[in-house]
């Protein structure tokens, strides 16, 4: 057997227990076919085999993100203004200013997902005057979390709210002095007024859609992402919203693999959508890059569980158990997996009631079953879960809204939440996730930061020694640990002979970095089934060609998506920053700054990487 890739003088971590490490992997047919030492690996070269010095850098698994919204995400990516990572809210709102003066009617500037005020020097959200002093015509919505919407006046015209206008239950359309809309939405804590009035805005034509998943998928491939689980979403509905995947996939376009769930999207009507799909969805049809994987992560919306950490805990309606009793049975008779938007225990505890009692009546007999999120779990339910089979899906959120959650439950709270080294300990299949794009960022890395050093992206020291993970356990948990949660174990989630040759190549060495270091950490070389499908720095060379950004006024053709300052992409933020002396700009953040040490030694550090010398004070 001769190879048609091999790479070689790395320093790979395999997240084989059996062959932990190794400097060289061949790869034929999409598959590793050897893995070891660079001796031993060449032997399997030919003069076609193309060989790649990987210059010692760090290798790992590719990324395998076991909670996202990478459909959705992708529909709309080229539509959405990110403000992931972005140091300042000055730096925000210039940014914001800039892309409104480019949007045309009767487009939107949409800021949604992935940022956190505590990200931010000045701790706080930009204020409504602010918005429509920058935008008196163009339509701006901007979500923070799932606690919170802003619009501004040409935004409330457009979704056509008036004094009149009724909020949704569990939503809240705040009223100025006279009765009408002030442009701030609050979900108390239903976020269904978020997320249908966002559905309100001019959606991208097919064309560009297909340009915008491209890009989308070429972010999270940035990232080292090389397979995910969509765990569906509100307004994405099946199979019309998976067309532009379904499309891409047959054009072999598709860079990061999809296993998909199947999310309802009629209340009260959830169990007539499931038997329609266990009818006409082969469970798994698909093959190893889009795949079908099951139900949920919303079975029924009366089990909705928001995890709005601002509002008190929601109590679910009597009726809930009943509701999802019916959609459960339906699902373990036909032997579809499924997964389950659950934040809180008391609400996980209703839920396990459920199960066990189909059980008893129709043994899940190691059908895969999820709890998703799971912050608050205890001991006995993590029990539970795994005494029929289950696994539990964790994500990055308390890395953006931690600080919500210690100012409601307290700091010891905080401290175990979610408890993943005690699910670990106790035996259940774990795998990491971000949430994206609507609440966390996709960036795997901010949440192998969260796990390993156990601080939010504002800064605040959530976990201790006794509950963060080391390093090596964190990336388990977003490769091999994921790959359990679409029934990929033996596939996918290590550099392993036979398994999917997917891998990333870093730009640091996450295993010796400094702890602030690793949210900053990239991939240099993707790798999906063999096939490179991002390159930058010293392999730029081998770089697949990228689509323009359509539309041209998109705001990714200018800031492109995460905001790193690293990187050239942050050149046209950073002009107004490279200077010597002082400047009004920094001189204001940094006042605002000065009553939070956290919040102003994040800002000099990001502006200090790109030389910026005006933060002394």
């Amino acid at each position: 057997m001769k190879a048609d890739m091999i790479l070689y003088n790395g320093r790979i971590h395999t997240v084989d227990k059996d062959n932990s490490s190794a400097t060289a992997v061949a790869i034929k047919d999409g598959r590793f076919v050897a893995v070891g030492d660079d001796f031993t690996v060449m032997q399997l070269a030919t003069e076609k085999t193309e060989l790649i010095d990987l210059k010692r850098k760090c290798v790992i698994p590719g990324i395998n993100d076991s909670h996202t919204h990478l459909i959705r995400g992708g529909l709309n990516y080229n539509l959405e203004l990110r403000w992931d990572g972005v140091p300042s809210l000055a730096d925000a709102m210039r940014m914001l200013k800039h892309q409104v003066d480019r949007t045309p009617s009767p487009q939107w500037v949409r800021v949604i997902g992935g940022w956190s005020i505590f990200q931010f020097a000045e701790r706080r959200m930009p204020a409504l005057a602010e918005i429509n002093e920058i935008a008196p015509d163009t339509p701006v919505f901007i979500m923070h979390l799932y606690d919170r919407a802003l619009l501004n006046r040409a935004a409330l015209k457009a979704v056509g709210y008036t004094r009149d206008t009724p909020a949704p239950p569990g939503g809240v359309i705040e009223k100025d002095a006279n009765g009408e809309p002030s442009g701030l939405l609050l979900a108390a804590p239903n976020a269904m007024i978020l997320y249908s009035t966002l559905a309100k805005g001019p959606k991208l034509p097919y064309d560009h859609q297909l340009n915008s998943t491209r890009h989308f998928m070429r972010e999270l491939n940035r990232f080292g992402i090389t397979s995910v689980i969509d765990a569906g979403g509100g307004f994405q509905n099946y199979p019309d919203d998976y067309k532009i995947i379904a499309d891409l996939h047959e054009k072999n376009e598709l860079t990061v693999r999809i296993a998909y769930n199947l999310f309802t999207q009629r209340p009260k009507h959830e169990a007539e959508d499931f038997d329609s799909w266990v009818k006409s969805v082969k469970l798994h049809q698909g093959d190893d890059m889009y795949r079908h994987n099951g139900a949920g992560e919303m079975l029924v919306f009366s089990a909705a569980d928001f995890e709005n950490f601002l509002e008190p805990r929601p109590d679910l309606p009597e009726n809930m158990e009943a509701d999802l009793e019916k959609v459960v049975r339906l699902l373990v008779a036909n032997r579809w997996p499924f997964r389950l938007h659950a934040t809180y225990n008391e609400s996980i505890t209703r839920f396990l009631n459920v199960f066990e009692k189909v059980n008893r009546d129709i043994p899940f007999n190691d059908l895969h079953f999820i709890i998703d999120h799971a912050e608050t779990i205890d001991q006995r339910n993590i029990e539970r879960v795994r005494k029929l089979g289950g696994g539990i899906a964790i994500q990055s959120r308390m890395a953006f809204q931690g600080e919500y959650f210690v100012d409601r439950y307290g700091k010891h709270a905080g401290g175990k939440t979610p408890p993943v080294k005690q699910m670990l300990e106790m035996g259940v299949p774990v795998g990491a996730g971000t949430d994206a794009t609507r609440v966390s960022s996709y960036n795997p890395w901010v949440g192998l930061y969260w796990l390993s050093a156990g601080k939010t992206i504002g800064g605040l020291q959530l976990y201790d020694d006794n509950t963060k993970l080391s390093r090596e356990t964190a990336l388990e948990l977003y490769t091999r640990g994921s790959a359990w949660f679409s029934n990929e174990q033996d596939k996918k989630g290590m550099i392993k002979r036979g398994m999917l040759a997917d891998l990333a190549v870093l730009d640091t060495d996450y295993f010796t970095a400094p702890d602030e270091a690793i949210k900053l950490i990239e991939s240099e070389l993707t790798v999906v089934g063999g096939r490179i499908v991002y390159a930058k720095g010293e392999f730029s060379s081998f770089a697949p060609p990228t689509p323009p950004v359509l539309p041209d006024w998109s705001p990714t053709k200018v800031y492109g998506g995460y905001f790193n300052p690293k990187n050239k992409q942050a050149d046209t933020m950073a002009t107004a920053h490279i200077c010597s002396g002082s400047c009004d700009v920094h001189g204001h953040d940094h006042d605002i700054a000065r009553n939070s040490d956290i919040a102003v030694n994040n800002y000099t550090a990001f502006w200090g990487a790109l030389g910026c010398s005006c933060f002394a004070f």
